[in-house]
């Protein structure tokens, strides 16, 4: 049986998912972009339940825990914990407990619904002030 390529993978999870082009983008540096909403879309197929724990809330930097979990379709439960971060330094968004809750939680969905395993990450992982505009939306 032949092995998927990562593009082949990705575009089946796209699928699967309901995703449609409006919802990721390719980086520049090679990977691709999963928006807000692609975000939102992948959590809702999965029905995947996140719960946030502040690690370290301070002036200039934040770290949340997201412990995610999600019914496999053989009926298993599924869980991961993951972290997003932010600081000042790494966002120019001011709300840098918001930021870093939404990191946590595109990291968990995506790592929960197997888009992470294939080279996606989330827009809220990627700030936008660092990419220079160079990000192209997929075709």
């Amino acid at each position: 049986m032949k092995s998927e390529s990562r593009l082949e993978s990705l575009r089946k999870l796209f699928t699967e998912n309901g995703l449609h082009k409006e919802d990721a983008y390719k980086d520049p540096r090679g990977f691709v972009i999963i928006t807000r909403t692609g975000i939102e879309k992948v959590q809702a197929k999965h029905k995947i339940v996140v719960a946030f724990e502040p690690v370290q809330i301070a002036l200039d930097f934040v770290v949340i825990k997201a412990i995610g979990t999600s019914t496999m379709p053989d009926g298993s439960e599924a869980l991961i914990e993951t972290f997003g971060e932010a600081s000042k330094a790494n966002t120019s968004n001011g709300y840098i407990v918001a930021m870093a809750e939404k990191r946590a939680l595109s990291r968990a969905v995506l790592k929960l619904s197997g888009f992470y395993m294939h080279g996606a990450y989330g827009e809220d992982e990627i700030d936008k002030s660092t990419q220079n505009g160079m990000a192209r939306r997929t075709a």
